[in-house]
């Protein structure tokens, strides 16, 4: 009795599976015409943190060497960072590299081993934007000689996205009505809704002036400017009468 009953039992699972299967593939069904849309809305922002990598690269004839050049090199500037007062947790290992160098030689037309190339890097989290061009200085005088950065962005930025979200959504609605009317509806039905989020970053030339040293000595000069959060909304309406 057992053996007869196993297959309904299996053909009443499969049928409950697809049931189910079904049941997640229902989509809205539109009766009238429907118009796809998408809008894009930024909300530009004062930065709260500021990233900046910091690295030092250095050469010796052996591969043995140029680690041990490095990480004396490295610790000095680890060492500076956190006698700036800077959190540990805002301190991490970018990369560490070794590589062998080569120069070009003209005459013979080959590769001429030079030696090796090591390399570290960190990046460092400021909670203070004002901080970073005395922080860029600091770290050089340490003995960083690859610095990155400034990138600026903002810790939180839920409350942005909310904003931008809400004003991408009622320009949505805006457009879909509009478009029901010049078709000669009434109204519009949402039928799906999407969104993507871009991450807010600083224009490239404001990176780029950030980063340029004053030949007078000066402190070098960071501008933070403002950051963009963006929200892309998507959604179909159904035009109705």
């Amino acid at each position: 009795m057992n053996r007869m009953l196993l297959p309904a039992a299996m053909a009443l699972g499969a049928a409950a599976v697809a049931s189910q299967a079904s049941a997640a593939d229902v989509q809205v069904q539109a009766q009238g015409p429907v118009v796809d849309l998408s809008v894009t809305k930024s909300v530009q922002s004062k930065p709260d943190i500021v990233q900046i990598g910091a690295g030092v690269n250095s050469n010796a004839p052996t591969a043995v060497a140029a680690m041990q050049a490095n990480a004396t090199a490295m610790d000095a500037v680890v060492k500076r960072i956190k006698s700036l007062g800077i959190d540990a947790k805002d301190i991490q290992t970018a990369g560490i590299g070794l590589n062998a160098d080569y120069d070009y030689d003209q005459v013979k037309r080959q590769q001429v081993f030079k030696g090796y190339r090591a390399s570290n890097r960190v990046n460092v989290t400021l909670r203070d934007v004002k901080r970073a061009g005395p922080v860029l200085d600091a770290l050089v005088a340490a003995g960083a000689n690859d610095i990155s950065g400034p990138d600026f962005s903002i810790e939180d930025d839920a409350a942005a996205k909310a904003q931008a979200r809400k004003a991408a959504f009622a320009e949505l609605q805006k457009q879909a009505q509009e478009y029901a009317q010049w078709a000669g509806y009434s109204g519009v039905r949402l039928l799906q809704v999407g969104e993507a989020v871009m991450n807010n970053r600083p224009m490239p030339m404001m990176k780029e002036m950030a980063v340029a040293q004053d030949a007078s000595g000066s402190p070098t000069p960071v501008e933070p400017g403002l950051v963009g959060t963006s929200v892309t909304v998507s959604a179909s309406f159904e035009m109705t009468r």
